[in-house]
């Protein structure tokens, strides 16, 4: 049974013309409709027979703990993490700097501190110590002034101090270091970055030529950091060029390898 509203303030012709002008109205937009939901069913068959590993790639990846930081996995599997400006150089060194950790710091104001993060104690190998020299120096001011090496030193988290000399002040970011400091001389600017299930990494080229063989090898240049994510995103399939901008050293570089 259909039911029909009948407007009792109009006439039967008039509500009769009413009718029939709705429903043509109705009738005109069925096309549209069809076509709609033709558009909508070839959607849901592509998205359907999309690969996984497409599906994976487009994922968004929900961010570590560790990734607010600069961050990269040494050759040995130590976590090194450093600063990315003085807020977060502050964190690092009050919140996550522990007792058996090391501590490294290019030569240069402003430069981060970086920290080899060692839980288990025992000795850090010099080869993780080489690899966070090369980022400490490598993300530093040394980078965007063009120069090809610098001094980086090395500290016990114990010498580390928020506590400035007498009449002295620190600002957000920068600590008192007492005591003697281990030296890395000439240490080369130069960073690697590079693509391996789970995302983009980056880093000193011995800790990610260790994790993968998709990399490209960035030294200081004159290229602006966003054209040469670009270049290198045609290198690295499936590298997003936010991912690899968070692993590349402020100012311009150019590609090495």
């Amino acid at each position: 049974m259909v039911k029909v509203e009948f407007d009792m303030r109009k006439s039967v012709p008039e509500n009769a013309k009413n009718h029939y002008e709705r429903a043509k109205k109705l009738k005109a937009k069925i096309p549209g409709l069809r076509h709609a939901i033709e558009e909508s069913r070839k959607k849901l068959e592509t998205q359907g027979s999309e690969p996984a590993g497409e599906k994976a790639l487009k994922r968004k990846v929900e961010r570590k703990w560790y990734e607010k930081f600069r961050w990269f996995t040494s050759s040995q599997g130590y976590l090194v993490l450093g600063g990315r400006d003085a807020t977060t150089n502050e964190v690092l060194v009050k919140k996550h700097l522990e007792p058996n950790d090391v501590v490294l710091h290019a030569s240069i104001q402003g430069a981060p501190f970086f920290i080899v993060k060692n839980p288990g104690g025992g000795e850090v190998p010099s080869e993780t110590k080489k690899e966070a020299a090369v980022a400490a120096a490598s993300y530093s001011k040394i980078w965007s002034r063009g120069a090809g090496s610098a001094d980086v030193y090395e500290v016990r988290p114990d010498q580390v101090s928020k506590t400035p000399p007498a009449g002295e002040y620190l600002s957000k970011g920068a600590f008192m270091i007492y005591g003697e400091k281990k030296w890395h001389k000439g240490v080369e600017v130069k960073v690697a970055v590079g693509v391996r299930e789970g995302g983009v990494i980056g880093g000193p080229v011995a800790a990610v030529a260790a994790q993968t063989k998709d990399y490209v090898v960035v030294g200081v240049g004159d290229i602006p950091q966003g054209a040469l994510a670009k270049k290198i995103r045609e290198k690295l399939t499936g590298a997003e060029l936010d991912d690899l901008q968070r692993f590349l050293p402020p100012g311009g570089g150019r590609l090495l390898l």
